[in-house]
């Protein structure tokens, strides 16, 4: 299994998970010329993408998916609340929507040899959802764009040898920053988002002697460092890794180009 972060940040998200027989994108926030751009640095050929998860509908996981999908054939997925939001929000254009196929939280979707689990996340979107995908013996889980976590999250991370985690903003950065309060509100409450602080107590939660792979991700670009973030998951790792093994290696997500992708 490869995972390829296309692009990763309140700016737009993109990931792409290849595995035997299945190339999967999730989320499509970047414009379409960069998804195909990530793509083919990757050696993938964009016709050839089986499936898109859509993990809710805002922009900056949805902005390169209309145009997209009209030249390319994939899949997509979301929950039925979601896609109706990004049809809503396409303000009448035409969407490909027989290409729209729906998914339920807890219920397992097949692609290829992918088995892809979903899990509702507490976001202010119409119904979030977090993906993991099992192939070849392999687990990667992803989680952002929640202001919370439960154990039905952590449930869903646990077990995996690479997790996407988010990893927002630095709440000191965020409440001296020029963010008017209203939206410095949202961003901390249970709708929000997920603080360095808070990416480092739910990724103690998720802590197994086979994790290979922690990639921070979904970073503000207004309230927060990828230094200060990866400093800060670093010093919780250290910190809490109890087993014989190697820790696993945390990476940040760039936000607007490719990083290097992760062989499991």
């Amino acid at each position: 299994m490869r995972v390829i972060s296309i692009a990763s940040g309140s700016s737009g998200n993109c990931t792409c998970v290849v595995t035997k027989e299945a190339r999967i994108l999730i989320d499509a926030g970047v414009s379409a010329k960069k998804i195909v751009e990530g793509l083919c640095g990757a050696g993938i050929d964009p016709d050839t993408l089986d499936a898109i998860l859509i993990t809710h509908e805002h922009s900056d996981h949805t902005a390169g998916l209309s145009v997209f999908l009209h030249k390319y054939r994939a899949t997509v997925y979301g929950t039925h609340e979601t896609l109706q939001a990004i049809i809503s929000s396409n303000r009448g254009k035409p969407l490909p929507t027989e290409q729209f196929r729906s998914v339920t939280p807890g219920v397992i979707l097949t692609v290829g040899d992918a088995e892809i689990a979903s899990c509702y996340i507490p976001h202010d979107a119409a119904k979030p959802v977090a993906y993991g995908i099992r192939a070849e013996g392999q687990y990667f889980a992803m989680a952002t764009d929640l202001g919370c976590y439960d154990d039905t999250i952590v449930k869903h991370l646990s077990g995996a040898d690479a997790v996407l985690l988010e990893s927002n903003y630095d709440r000191d950065m965020l409440l001296a920053g020029p963010y008017p309060y209203h939206l410095k509100r949202r961003i901390l409450g249970a709708y929000g988002h997920l603080s360095n602080d808070d990416c480092g107590s739910l990724m103690v939660s998720v802590l197994h002697r086979e994790l290979r792979h922690i990639i921070l991700a979904h970073l503000s670009k207004e309230n927060n460092y990828p230094e200060l973030a990866l400093a800060s998951a670093q010093a919780i790792l250290r910190k809490n890794w109890r087993y014989t093994e190697p820790a696993p290696k945390i990476t940040v997500a760039k936000r607007d180009v490719p990083t290097e992708e992760i062989v499991l």
